[in-house]
């Protein structure tokens, strides 16, 4: 009998530990502070990657102007021996992204990348003076002009509204 004392020792040492255990990871979890939500992105200035892109690029450089101050430039690059890939992103005011990309690649090709997947539609609109091609089923939405050169995706996980809102909004100078 005095082996089974020994056995209800341990069970009930395991318990009080695992009791303890839990305690203490609930006061950790209420007690210390942790984020809720979305990360805050830090703002990016693209200024200087614009104009680079605009004197080297083989066609007329796509970027948005008045767009809200809550829409927030978070990433931005230009590859110049990469097809002249532009690509300028934004984090928009409800958490969604949004991302506008150029490139002299095979349209096929960089709309696949930059779509990352998304299938045409037989849906045009005309936005300002160019006539967009929406897309569906990636991991984005988007909207996709061709003209002679290149290629331009406005696409993100932001609504057809909000990538409307952002291809209404590009200018080239």
């Amino acid at each position: 009998m005095a082996g089974s004392n020994g056995k209800q020792k341990s069970v009930r040492n395991m318990v009080l530990s695992l009791g303890v255990t839990v305690l203490a990871a609930g006061f950790i979890y209420l007690f210390i502070p942790h984020e809720e939500g979305d990360p805050d992105l830090p703002r990016v200035d693209y200024r200087v990657e614009l104009l680079t892109a605009r004197r080297a690029a083989s066609y007329p450089v796509l970027a948005p102007e008045g767009l809200p101050e809550s829409w927030k430039a978070t990433s931005v690059r230009f590859k110049g021996d990469d097809f002249d890939a532009w690509h300028l992103g934004f984090h928009t005011s409800g958490g969604q992204y949004v991302q506008v990309q150029q490139s002299a690649d095979k349209p096929v090709t960089f709309i696949e990348e930059a779509t990352q997947g998304g299938r045409e539609t037989k849906v045009t609109e005309k936005i300002g003076d160019r006539t967009w091609t929406r897309y569906t089923g990636g991991r984005y939405d988007a909207l996709v002009h061709q003209e002679k050169g290149a290629t331009t995706v406005v696409a993100g996980t932001g609504s057809f509204g909000q990538l409307t809102q952002m291809a209404k909004a590009l200018k080239s100078e």
